[in-house]
């Protein structure tokens, strides 16, 4: 009875995202779980065993052909074959097709879409534009998402794009800080309105200092940690207002 051959360099793999780069002179491929290439990409998945399948690196993942010890040393030299994973996956052009491609195109606009709707308002009504203004507003602009950038980094590409097109401003978040004047005083105070958009008002109330003010939503986080650090620990914020912001906001 004839046995049916099967290559010992053939591993056969399913449902995959493969992940090509060329390099002296051969193709090496490797394979990913499908959606998380780009979440390497955007640095929001760090475990490396999250996104591939295997650290076999691959002639020829579809056929299941791997590549032989030799063309990986004369390409990528001593790197073992994790180091030769990242490369290629930092480097070479994921596979996809062009049905996939828009499917993930339509997913990131989404995401771009709301994020913008949340982040921005009218400037002019002081309210949030609805999603359905904002995407039709980005397509009007010819808005491309690029898939190397994380959804924070077209998100702020897009509201760029979008000022040039319609009256659009980042909401404001209104904030309370206060702080007594032995505790940083002048230095402190200036340092904390440079930060702000508008100052809306301003009291002393004995040796304490209240200062009311309208920042933008990214801007929280640096004030609540300049008046902790100059104040160690006695200063105070207070949220007053939250105004459109949504809780996304703290990414931007």
């Amino acid at each position: 009875m004839s046995k049916i051959f099967t290559p010992t360099n053939q591993i056969r793999l399913t449902n995959v995202a493969i992940v090509r780069l060329k390099k002296a002179g051969k193709r090496f491929e490797i394979a990913c779980y499908k959606n998380k290439v780009l979440s390497w990409r955007n640095n929001s998945e760090k475990d490396i065993d999250e996104v591939l399948q295997t650290h076999t690196i691959f002639t020829n993942v579809s056929k299941g052909q791997t590549a032989k010890k030799e063309e990986l040393i004369k390409a990528f030299g001593a790197k073992d074959d994790t180091e030769i994973c990242k490369e290629i996956l930092s480097k070479g052009e994921l596979q996809v097709s062009e049905k996939e491609r828009q499917s993930v195109l339509d997913s990131q606009l989404n995401s771009i879409v709301n994020s913008v709707a949340a982040l921005c308002v009218n400037p002019e009504t002081r309210r949030p534009y609805p999603a359905t203004i904002i995407e039709k507003s980005l397509k009007d602009a010819h808005f491309n998402v690029k898939m190397n950038k994380n959804t924070k980094q077209n998100t702020l590409e897009a509201i760029k794009i979008l000022r040039d097109h319609m009256p659009i401003e980042r909401s404001r978040m209104k904030l309370r800080v206060s702080f007594a004047g032995k505790e940083g005083g002048g230095k402190l105070k200036e340092s904390v309105v440079k930060l702000a958009n508008t100052v809306e008002h301003e009291e002393w109330d004995e040796s304490t200092l209240h200062l009311t003010l309208l920042i933008d939503p990214g801007q929280y986080r640096v004030i609540d940690e300049l008046v902790r650090n100059e104040t160690k620990g006695k200063g105070l914020l207070e949220l007053l207002e939250l105004k459109e912001v949504v809780e996304s906001d703290e990414l931007f």
